[in-house]
């Protein structure tokens, strides 16, 4: 893996983060791969298959927080394509933060590095 693609691992997960803040469901796909999964079970939510299921619950099955901050992302390079690792810091909103751990399988497309397969781990939350 060259530098070229860690700049752009390392920018996925900020890409993630606007889409998120922007509220931009159209453009899951700049992160996804269209067969991705995207687990969400730890925090009592489903397994989603495929990005047509991902937009569909984020735009309509979810309350969102507004503010998402990505921090301590790292990539380690398997024969699959790449794990990529971050954190969330999420402003929830009254005061509070929480903080999810995300772990990510990325490969590389024609169109650039995306997500084939995403889960999310609770931190903690403070308030």
């Amino acid at each position: 893996m060259n530098l070229g693609d860690r700049l752009a691992l390392h920018e996925l997960p900020g890409r993630y983060g606007d889409i998120f803040d922007d509220r931009d469901w159209d453009r899951l796909g700049t992160v996804f791969v269209d067969d991705a999964a995207f687990d969400l079970t730890d925090l009592e939510g489903p397994r989603l298959e495929g990005l047509e299921a991902i937009r569909e619950f984020v735009a309509n099955d979810v309350e969102h927080v507004r503010t998402h901050t990505m921090t301590n992302v790292y990539v380690d390079e398997t024969p699959e394509g790449a794990v990529l690792h971050f954190r969330l810091l999420a402003l929830i909103g009254g005061g509070r933060v929480g903080t999810t751990s995300f772990r990510g399988l990325v490969v590389s497309t024609t169109d650039g590095w995306r997500l084939r397969h995403l889960t999310v781990k609770r931190r903690r939350g403070v308030s």
